[in-house]
């Protein structure tokens, strides 16, 4: 997995404090002690203190091995709930329900995110993508300049079939936002943006991905996307972007002299921003399935604190991987916009 190591390397090089939600699953539990033995990432489980401890037990780790922290029985609970009945009473929320909703795991660790006590949350193990994406918007809210958050898979091209195409690359939106406009569409690119400079190692070079190439065919679903390029390139006037482009045109440079001998990224896209959700899913799962590319994700852009979801039927080494992923982008948080 040569295309993920260097997301390791980074990691380690400064590593940021992650909780995990879920600390009474064992997967999330193994996933933390490799995390905290080989230093990519400080990490605090937080669950029941029994579970956890079982958990870690099942992992084959000592109860030791890696922090723990229950909202059950936590002296953070007090300050906790009195922050998000501030942040939430707007909403209808009453002391009472703040303090239950502070009791349960992920929103206590979002709440440590917010309050400073840790740089990231990964969650979804256990939890719906609902109830990830939901404790997110309401503890952390959205990253001032962007008006919505949307979701990424990080495409790993590793086999010696990918030819060119090795390497990392990022795929928008494919898991929450379903029909964006073009405003949203030109929202999820510039989030897409910020997530290649913040995890691959190559130039950014951004696809707005259509049916059609240029002028090749009229349809308000091209219109979509031409105008979401426009909004793109004058909002990052340094940005890479071409748009609209076919697939071929946006990864192949043989075929983009062809059909886009203007574009700017010249056929090597390593970001590609799919028309919908529908385009997106089913994209990344034939890069997956057919292609025989590693998709890590859906990984969540555009929230002011790093905070991801898991599959529910996530391997420990896919928490390890978003243990990464989310201390970089924290790094990249905490190192402000890019430049």
């Amino acid at each position: 997995m040569k295309a993920f190591d260097h997301i390791i390397e980074r990691a380690a090089a400064d590593p940021r404090h992650i909780v995990l939600a879920e600390g009474g699953d064992p997967r999330v539990a193994e996933a933390a002690a490799r995390a905290q033995r080989e230093n990519v990432a400080r990490v605090t489980l937080i669950g029941e203190t029994a579970a956890v401890e079982a958990a870690l037990a099942e992992a084959g780790c000592n109860a030791g091995d890696v922090p723990t922290l229950d909202p059950t029985d936590s002296t953070l609970h007090e300050r906790f709930s009195e922050a998000f009945f501030q942040l939430r009473q707007h909403k209808g929320v009453t002391r009472e329900l703040a303090s239950e909703r502070m009791r349960d795991p992920l929103h206590f660790a979002d709440m440590m995110v917010r309050e400073g006590l840790a740089d990231g949350c990964v969650a979804g193990a256990v939890y719906t993508t609902a109830d990830v994406v939901r404790a997110a918007l309401q503890i952390l809210g959205v990253q001032p300049g962007f008006k919505l958050v949307s979701s990424f898979f990080l495409m790993l091209f590793c086999e010696s079939h990918h030819g060119e195409l090795q390497g990392g690359k990022i795929f928008a939106d494919c898991g929450l936002v379903i029909e964006p406009d073009a405003d949203e569409l030109a929202q999820i690119a510039l989030a897409a943006a910020d997530s290649a400079q913040a995890l691959l190692t190559e130039p950014t070079r951004v696809a707005m991905l259509s049916f059609a190439t240029g002028d090749s065919a009229e349809h308000p679903r091209v219109d979509k996307v031409k105008l979401a390029a426009e909004q793109v390139r004058a909002a990052r006037p340094d940005l890479k972007v071409s748009g609209n482009l076919q697939l071929d045109a946006a990864i192949i440079p043989d075929v983009s002299a062809k059909k886009a001998p203007d574009s700017a990224i010249e056929g090597q896209a390593n970001v590609l921003i799919f028309p919908n959700l529908e385009a997106g899913n089913i994209g990344y799962k034939l890069a997956q399935r057919m292609g025989g590319a590693e998709a890590i994700g859906p990984i969540m852009q555009g929230l002011a604190y790093p905070a991801n979801d898991l599959s529910r039927g996530c391997s420990a080494v896919d928490v390890f991987r978003l243990i990464c992923v989310t201390g970089v982008q924290a790094q990249a948080l905490h190192a402000g916009p890019p430049a």
